[in-house]
């Protein structure tokens, strides 16, 4: 499995993104990307891990942020070896790109910072595939500037990825027209479930979450036929997670929540290829 060049590929209904907001600890990890491989396994999907070594957009400064690059990267590197499985994992400066390309399959932007226009740059040319989260400020037409950053690096293996848009000072919505106008754009689209339930800093300092609406709100966006992957964050205990833990889908529930999406997946090219037939 290479990750993206198999997003979006007849041969699984549907990729999963999916992994801890930020790496607690190595055990944690391989845990976590087990269980994913088993999952993948059983329902078909196309399994990716995800997990940050730096979350350097936490809401307090006293906020954990994770082991840092060296030592991230280690683990990562790990999982993928270890599990067999592609990994992801988020870049905050451009002189990170390098360093991370080396070890991970797919370079992650984050929301808050898919206007830098130096750190999708040298994402870009560092050679691995590039997954830009559409900001929460962001028009989903106005990511084609994003792409085009990227792009100009003569990468195009670049994904988009729909996870709300800012509502009032707090609140994230998802508008299920905007993961058809990424579409549009040309990319494959991911759908951030877990992140689009985000309450934003709304719990003094630490971000709050719905989580009841991670399961209705993926299967809406596959739904549309317009996805290529959901991105789902993930811990055995989300309460005690040390970051994202109040929007994160507890580890018991994804093989469930998997299996739903794959039902509306399946169902979507059974429609589309009995379509074709019939014309």
């Amino acid at each position: 499995m290479s990750g993206f060049t198999d997003i979006g590929s007849e041969f699984y209904p549907l990729a999963i993104i999916a992994g801890p907001c930020v790496i607690e600890s190595e055990d944690l990890c391989l845990h976590i990307a087990e269980e994913l491989v088993g999952i993948a396994t059983r329902t078909g999907v196309l399994p990716i891990f995800k997990a940050s070594f730096d979350k350097a957009n936490r809401s307090s400064v006293e906020s954990f942020r994770g082991p840092g690059i060296e030592e991230g990267l280690r683990i990562l590197e790990k999982v993928r070896v270890e599990c067999g499985l592609p990994v992801t994992t988020d870049v905050h400066l451009p002189e990170q790109a390098i360093a991370a390309a080396n070890v991970v399959d797919i370079l992650q932007i984050p929301a808050f910072l898919c206007r830098q226009t130096d750190l999708l740059i040298a994402a870009g040319r560092a050679g691995k595939p590039v997954n830009i989260k559409k900001g929460q400020f962001v028009a989903p037409e106005d990511m084609k500037f994003a792409a085009l950053k990227v792009a100009s690096t003569g990468n195009n293996r670049i994904l988009l990825t729909e996870r709300g848009a800012s509502f009032g000072y707090r609140d994230l919505v998802v508008d299920m027209r905007s993961i058809v106008k990424l579409s549009d754009l040309g990319y494959p689209v991911v759908f951030d479930a877990t992140h689009s339930v985000q309450r934003m800093g709304g719990e003094g300092g630490v971000s709050g979450g719905s989580p009841r609406f991670i399961t209705p709100l993926a299967r809406a966006a596959v739904a549309t036929g317009a996805v290529s992957a959901v991105f789902v964050e993930t811990h055995p205990m989300p309460n005690q997670a040390l970051s994202d833990g109040a929007n994160m889908l507890p580890l018991s529930e994804l093989e469930h929540f998997v299996s739903g999406l794959v039902r509306i997946a399946l169902a979507l090219r059974e429609s589309k290829e009995s379509t074709e037939k019939s014309q």
